[in-house]
């Protein structure tokens, strides 16, 4: 990966919804050059995909919170089936796996309060291996989606 591969990522990071012509004219391409070479990190996997970004409040996600789940065993069958099932609750946005305590952190909206109560009751509660769930909720987001350092 080049100086110009780079500025590819960085304008795609800007705006995914380029066409080659605009892109090849912001990093100072002729079309060709910049469409193999789109292809080819797109082939790489350095661009893995496009999609819109939508705004979670506007859509009525208005209560956004973070949960932090410490598990009780973590052997490979629990850990596999935590992860498949947190995988499947379209609510979590992120989920990561920490060092350390507590064992992972999940990203969750929801609509408001009620619907969050019924979510971690029925569905993060009940999440496989889970020993204690501790949640707090986001004031405001300060960075959000920002594009990778290139």
């Amino acid at each position: 990966m080049d100086d110009v591969d780079r500025k590819i990522l960085a304008e795609l990071q800007k705006d995914g919804r380029l066409t080659v012509t605009e892109l090849a004219e912001r990093v100072r391409l002729s079309l060709s050059p910049c469409h193999r070479r789109l292809r080819a990190l797109e082939r790489s996997g350095a661009i893995s995909g496009y999609r819109a970004h939508l705004d979670a409040h506007t859509l009525g996600l208005t209560f956004d919170a973070l949960v932090f789940i410490t598990m009780h065993d973590a052997s490979r069958d629990t850990v596999a089936d935590f992860e498949q099932a947190v995988a499947a609750i379209p609510n979590v946005l992120q989920a990561q796996r920490l060092f350390g305590d507590p064992d992972y952190l999940l990203r969750v909206v929801t609509r408001d309060l009620p619907a969050f109560q019924e979510l971690y009751d029925d569905r993060l509660a009940t999440l496989p291996g889970v020993q204690r769930l501790s949640s707090t909720l986001v004031m405001k987001d300060v960075v959000v989606d920002r594009p990778l350092p290139l």
